[in-house]
Order: C-alpha cells, then sequence, then structure tokens
C-alpha cells in the first residue's frame, strides 16, 4: 500500500489553512505537517480538527523567519510532497499603519520557506495569494491575464512580491512547480460550526466584524464610505466560502502532483464571480439572524479597493473547481460559528 503524500502546511492553525487541513483529512491520503506560531492563531484549533475529523494534526510552533528551526523540521519529516503556504500577516489597515510588520514577515517567511524547499528537494508549491494583487482595477470581472495595478496597501505589495520572487525561482529551479491562488474574500466557517476565522487581532475583514457585533463583541461597526462608484455607494467584493476555499487547494495540489500544469509557474482566481456590495452582506446577516445590526456609515478607510470580482473560468476548466456555497450560506455558517464560540466562553 502506498505511503500518504507528506505535505506541509504553513499557518495550519489559521482561518483558510485550518480549513483546508479539514478537507484534506477527511478526503485525500495525505499526511499533514503544521506549522504555525500562533501569532495570529489559537493551539485550540488542533483540538477542533480533531472534534470534526477525529484525527491529530502534528504542529511544529516554528516562526518561518528562524531558517535555522525551520530547517531541522524538514530534516526531522524527510520527504516532502508539497507546501501549501498560508503563513502571513493579512491585515490591510495594520500593513498601511506599520509596513515593516508586513515586509518582514511575509517575504522573509517566504524566502526561508523556498530555500528549504531548494534544499530538501521539495517541487509542488501553492502559494496563498490574494484578488488584492490587482490594485484598482475599472475592467470587471478580473481575469487571470488583467495587468496589476498599483497595490494599495504594503499588504497587497507583499503578494505582488511574493509572486514575482516564485515566478523567478520557477523558472531558475526547474523542479520546482507552483501555484499562486489569487483569493477574492474568504468567509463563513465549517458547516459544522465548530471551527471558523477567530482572528487574536481586532478583525478588519467584513463578515467577523458584523457578526462580532451581532453578538457584542464589538460595538458597533462602521460601513466604510458610501460614495462609491458603486450600486448602492459601498465597497463590492467577490465573497467565498472558505470550505470552497479550501477544497481548490486539494485540487491545486493534485494537478501539480499529477503533472497537468502546463508551465512551472500558474496563476488561479478563487472567486464565485459575483460581487456582493457591503450593505448586501448586512441585509443578508440581518435576514438569516433576524438582528438588526448596530452599524453607522463613515469614511473611505486607506488601502480599500472599490469594487473587485472574479472572472472564474480558468480554474472551472483547468482545475475543475468551482463555488457551491450561496451568500447566505456563507453568512449562515459564520453566524452558526460565533454563536459556537460564546457557547464555549
Amino acid at each position: 500500500m502506498e505511503m500518504p503524500k507528506k505535505i506541509i502546511v504553513t499557518g495550519g492553525a489559521g482561518y483558510i489553512g485550518s480549513h483546508t487541513i479539514i478537507e484534506m483529512l477527511e478526503n485525500s491520503c495525505f499526511e499533514i505537517i503544521s506549522i504555525d506560531d500562533f501569532s495570529n492563531s489559537t493551539p485550540k484549533t488542533y483540538e477542533r480538527i480533531k472534534k470534526i475529523t477525529g484525527k491529530s494534526v502534528t504542529n511544529y510552533n516554528c516562526d518561518l523567519k528562524n531558517i535555522e528551526e525551520l530547517e531541522k523540521i524538514f530534516e526531522k519529516e524527510g520527504e516532502i510532497c508539497g507546501i501549501i503556504h498560508f503563513a502571513a500577516f493579512k491585515l490591510v489597515p495594520e500593513s498601511v499603519a506599520n509596513p515593516h510588520k508586513y515586509y518582514d514577515n511575509n517575504i522573509n517567511s517566504l524566502l526561508n520557506i523556498l530555500q528549504c524547499c531548494l534544499k530538501f528537494d521539495v517541487a509542488n508549491f501553492i502559494f496563498s495569494s490574494s484578488c488584492s494583487v490587482y490594485g484598482n482595477i475599472s475592467q470587471l470581472p478580473v481575469k487571470e491575464n488583467t495587468p496589476l495595478n498599483k497595490a494599495e496597501s504594503p499588504y497587497a505589495y507583499t503578494k505582488q512580491i511574493g509572486e514575482e520572487i516564485l515566478k523567478d525561482y520557477s523558472k531558475i529551479y526547474s523542479k520546482l512547480e507552483v501555484i499562486a491562488l489569487r483569493y477574492f474574500n474568504p468567509v463563513g466557517a465549517h458547516v459544522s460550526g465548530l471551527i471558523g476565522e477567530d482572528p487574536i487581532n481586532k478583525p478588519s475583514n467584513l463578515v467577523p466584524v458584523i457578526t462580532q457585533t451581532a453578538i457584542g463583541k464589538i460595538k458597533q461597526m462602521t460601513v466604510y464610505g458610501h460614495d462609491y462608484a458603486t450600486r448602492d455607494g459601498s465597497c463590492i467584493r467577490d465573497y467565498i466560502h472558505v470550505t470552497d476555499i479550501a477544497i481548490a487547494h486539494i485540487k491545486a495540489l493534485n494537478y501539480l502532483i499529477e503533472s497537468k500544469n502546463k508551465t512551472n509557474f500558474s496563476i488561479f482566481n478563487l472567486g464565485t464571480g459575483n460581487g456582493v456590495s457591503v450593505f448586501e452582506a448586512i441585509s443578508s446577516f440581518e435576514k438569516i439572524s433576524g438582528i438588526k445590526l448596530n452599524y453607522v456609515v463613515g469614511g473611505r478607510r486607506d488601502g480599500d479597493v472599490e469594487a473587485i470580482y472574479s472572472e472564474t473560468t480558468l480554474s472551472k476548466t483547468e482545475l475543475k473547481w468551482e463555488t457551491k456555497f450561496s451568500l447566505d450560506e456563507m453568512i449562515d455558517s459564520a453566524w452558526k460559528w460565533e454563536l459556537n464560540l460564546k457557547s464555549e466562553h
């Protein structure tokens, strides 16, 4: 019997990392090694994963900027089939306020993990990128070959730089096969309601802000901007359920393992193809929960893009992947998770 392929997941205790681990444990024959230093996550994540899947995950508490510690993990674990690299700081407003933190962490950690790939002969690399690399786009929907504009935040720029680094590496190191997955806006929680987005830092993403306001963790939420050139004046995003995104990572990894990639460096958008405004997301939440949300309308926020949503053809045709969850299902799962968190305390 063939041994399961060993995959390293960086940022495994994080929001998308943990949901991807769950899907990998439930639907595929991978052995997962997680690396997470809990700088914006909690060790409780692995208890939640075990509760859902019945399986334990090995995690190394290691800062990826520490190359010596990182190399020890690779030495200890032996043959690694692939890397899914989630670990990065991701708060847009924080990156604007503290660019050094983002450039230092997001770029140095990527360089170190790549150094280990070369040293320990790891071929398959999935990079957690973002639709923020496109900047402000006038032509919608966004395609993978849409030219990138200036990044609107240091966070977005670290994703642009990350992609360029990977492109350069994959040109020179012919064994290295890379897919960059440009997520649009991940939301929601596992259908069980037992795991979801639980950042240590105050959230800036819309859906956790909505649910935390409704539950009382946040007194009042602000809608940033009502005068954008959109149908209701608020920002428009392409919201996508976190489990849909998790499944895309498995499909992308298998795409590389099965040598279906046409070049050493490929890019895929992960989105639904539908734009949803801030006010529409609030309306969906109020309908599902029966709660009137306490919010005020404020000015625009630095680093925010006006409107962005994805063209989805390439990921459908190549990865054989498309989204399954509706907006209401996304919001409902996030609210179920928020209520579950409250019952834990």
